[in-house]
């Protein structure tokens, strides 16, 4: 490993946001949907230890995946909620320990779309689609209307609970990503068709957002490079809804890839042994002021440095590398540890890894990870059998 001086100031240098806030260092846990709410959008114990164990490692930033504002569309039945049922009492808990040592601490607000778990949901994105493994509505022009109140509503709960920012997702094929894309996007109503049309209904969310946060809540951004599906968003498209972004007021922009459309590969199960977004991340700094955080592929602690460095990005993202490490940063930052080792399957399943590393962030919530030793197959048993019985409780309390 390379030990030098200098090239770990590029990680150890504090961020200043648009908005006057800091983050200490270029390292952020990169938003995962970790299925650790109780099934009733709460925060549970093992949550909160998992986001304070990230804080004592060192991180600047964590993002917790896929925070819904409206029950009806969750991504999964583990999802944190920000709403009228919520008991705040745990959120603050939650945001408490996951801000010791001066981190940040942002839920991920998001809407599932045409991607909300049917068990718990009838999903609809910008467009109806009739695909083998993926139905869903259109959205009214009235319902797409209340979409930016809903993001606003969640960001001032969440301002109001102690998180320290929020970011808006629009990446990986929920729903502002379903508008971004012409895959799945059709509409004619001034919400679809051109890049500038598609990316209306974001812009307006931003704004709506800001107006309820204020100018000093930091706002960050999740937006694809690539779906990387025939007929989806392609780069130029992103680039240029980058620079569309570039005149609202966000604070960071998160450069991820990638889609749950069913039978899609995700990026994190590919083979490349490198970072996957670098080289577009290093585009759309070209094209935006805006701070630019890159996630996706990094495992050794010289890609960090290096997309730095050389300017590719302001901060990194870390999501599976932190799974494997909580104290990563404070490895990383002080030139102590060791690059994280990546467990190596001698055969995979649909589905297989996630669920293996969903698992052992349950297991790091409750401090046994040292035995964690679950194989493929068990792991998506396990995460299998605790959705469905939390999509029992989820029907249970929202069935108002």
């Amino acid at each position: 490993m390379n030990d030098d001086k200098g090239h770990l100031e590029a990680l150890r240098t504090p961020l200043e946001l648009p908005c006057g806030k800091i983050l200490k260092n270029r390292l952020a846990k990169s938003p995962m949907s970790d299925s650790l709410a109780d099934g009733e959008g709460n925060p549970t114990g093992a949550q909160a230890r998992l986001y304070e164990k990230w804080a004592e490692g060192g991180v600047a930033l964590s993002l917790i995946g896929e925070v819904q504002g409206d029950y009806r569309f969750p991504e999964k039945p583990g999802n944190l909620v920000l709403g009228p049922h919520s008991n705040d009492d745990l959120l603050r808990k939650l945001a408490s320990r996951a801000t010791v040592g001066d981190a940040h601490i942002w839920p991920q607000l998001g809407h599932a779309g045409a991607l909300s778990h049917p068990p718990i949901s009838r999903p609809k994105g910008p467009s109806s689609l009739s695909l083998e493994g993926l139905q869903c509505a259109e959205l009214s022009p009235a319902e797409i209307k209340d979409l930016p109140d809903m993001y606003a509503k969640a960001a001032l709960h969440a301002k109001s609970v102690g998180f320290t920012g929020v970011q808006i997702h629009a990446g990986h094929g929920f729903l502002l990503s379903q508008f971004l894309s012409p895959l799945f996007n059709h509409r004619a109503d001034g919400y679809g068709g051109s890049i500038e049309a598609r990316c209306r209904i974001v812009l307006e969310v931003i704004a709506k957002v800001r107006d309820a946060v204020g100018s000093l809540f930091p706002i960050g951004i999740r937006i694809n490079s690539t779906d990387q599906l025939e007929g989806g968003l392609t780069e130029t498209d992103s680039l240029e809804a980058i620079r569309l972004l570039n005149a609202t007021s966000v604070d960071l922009i998160d450069i991820s890839g990638g889609t749950y459309f069913p039978g899609a590969k995700a990026s994190s199960d590919g083979a490349s042994s490198g970072p996957y977004f670098v080289g577009f991340s290093r585009r759309a700094k070209e094209v935006s002021n805006v701070p630019i955080m890159v996630t996706g592929g990094f495992k050794k602690r010289d890609q960090a440095v290096d997309a730095l460095a050389t300017g590719a990005a302001d901060i990194v993202g870390l999501a599976r590398a932190m799974a494997l490490d909580t104290e990563l940063p404070n490895h990383w930052l002080t030139g102590s540890g060791e690059d994280p080792q990546f467990p190596r399957f001698s055969s995979t399943v649909p589905g297989g890894v996630t669920a293996w590393f969903t698992m052992r962030l349950t297991a790091l919530g409750i401090d046994r990870e040292s035995s964690f030793e679950l194989d493929l197959p068990s792991a998506v048993q396990e995460y299998d059998e605790r959705d469905a019985q939390r999509c029992l409780q989820w029907q249970k309390a929202f069935s108002h």
